[in-house]
């Protein structure tokens, strides 16, 4: 029975720091996503924000906001 109750309480305290380090991997991947996506936005001409269905306004809403949003 103590074996039973010990071993996922170590496993437990190991978790939380490999989550921490995995949830940061992942935040800098999504803004590495975000920077490279509105790079391309900020290069699209009048006709291909059209054909997206995206207004110059909104265009430039998107590329005011830092990469971390």
């Amino acid at each position: 029975m103590d074996r039973t109750l010990t071993a996922p309480a170590q496993l437990q305290s190991s978790l939380p720091r490999a989550a921490w380090y995995l949830r940061l991997f992942a935040a800098v991947a999504q803004w590495q996503r975000n920077a490279r996506t509105r790079r391309q936005l900020a290069q699209l001409d009048w006709r291909a924000l059209a054909d997206v269905g995206i207004s110059p306004s909104e265009r430039y809403q998107e590329l005011e906001k830092p990469f971390w949003r």
